[in-house]
């Protein structure tokens, strides 16, 4: 009789769980020459498959958002001009002395003000999406997930959703909600969150379910079922973290168009309100200056193209590292 040789002793349960595989799974796979694992694939040379690197391009976009995030956070007590404090004599004076980046049309500091905006252009885009990726990613989860009735039911809601320009949604519902002219800075910039925010149910939704319908056709998932694990634990457990990476990556793309949408909505009165500044309604206010200063709205069109890219280039990291893991199993 012929004596039964584990495959590879070393493999544990608490590393095949990030892939959703029982260690019985991965024991049968190898032991019929099919390679599963964390490791990254290799080229017929013997080189690493360059996908599963981060890249120069990816730590300076990290970089790049850890500098904006961390003036953000410590702009109260960074050495600092009010943003808010006007200088007579300097209105939209270029970059000088104690003004690097200029003045704006009332003469206050370009650099504190930009610095200041990302507060509010970084709340809003966060929020936004984390508030869409709550709702929409829960959505599509379930949806892709069950199929059947709950599928039928929530998928033509969330695409006639999506048949709504996206743009003109979140611009009539923060003018609903918020167009007295006595609600509050913090009041306001909580229903511009939410109107991005509703706007990208549905295209978060979309992909959850797309992934999710993939993920849970998968052998893990069957077996799963098989030996009678909870739909909901096989849900949770198994499915959302392969599906959760595809989510991220969208995520970081919308995070930078609810950034620019919101200096959409403040071109029609409607974004955060002056003097408070964001990046949107500094772009805004200074497009009337473009000829006198053009440095109001290049320095802080340049600040919010990059904070962009960024967004745009991690997410593309995050989506070649996921493929990279998907085409492994």
């Amino acid at each position: 009789m012929t004596e039964h040789v584990d495959p590879d002793p070393e493999h544990t349960e608490a590393e095949t769980r990030g892939v959703g595989l029982a260690p019985s799974v991965i024991g049968t796979a190898e032991a019929v020459g099919v390679a599963i694992g964390d490791t990254v694939p290799e080229d017929p040379e013997g080189k690493p498959d360059a996908k599963g690197k981060i890249g120069i391009g990816g730590w300076l976009a990290i970089s790049w958002l850890g500098l904006i995030v961390a003036l953000a956070l410590l702009a109260p007590v960074l050495p600092l001009h009010d943003p808010l404090e006007q200088f007579s004599g300097l209105a939209s004076s270029g970059p000088q002395t104690g003004h690097p980046l200029g003045t704006d049309a009332l003469g206050r500091d370009m650099l504190s003000r930009v610095i200041w905006g990302s507060r509010a252009s970084l709340a809003i885009g966060l929020g936004a999406i984390t508030f869409g990726m709550l709702i929409g990613g829960f959505l599509g989860l379930v949806t892709g997930f069950f199929k059947g009735r709950v599928d039928a039911i929530v998928t033509p809601l969330m695409s006639l959703l999506l048949a709504i320009p996206q743009f003109v949604l979140a611009l009539s519902l923060v003018t609903v909600l918020a167009a007295s002219a006595d609600v509050s800075d913090t009041r306001r910039i909580l229903v511009v969150i939410l109107g991005l925010g509703i706007t990208t149910i549905p295209i978060l939704g979309r992909i959850t379910r797309a992934n999710t319908f993939s993920w849970s056709e998968r052998e893990f998932v069957t077996a799963a079922e098989a030996v009678g694990a909870r739909k909901g634990r096989i849900m949770i457990r198994s499915v959302l973290p392969n599906v959760f990476p595809a989510m991220l990556s969208i995520a970081m793309l919308g995070v930078g168009l609810a950034m620019i949408a919101e200096g959409g909505l403040s071109v029609f009165g409607v974004g955060v309100q002056l003097p408070q500044p964001s990046w949107g309604n500094i772009i805004a206010e200074g497009r009337n200056q473009l000829r006198r200063a053009p440095h109001i709205v290049i320095f802080t069109s340049v600040v919010l193209f990059l904070t962009v890219l960024a967004l745009n280039f991690l997410g593309d990291v995050i989506s070649k590292r996921f493929d990279v893991r998907e085409g492994q199993l």
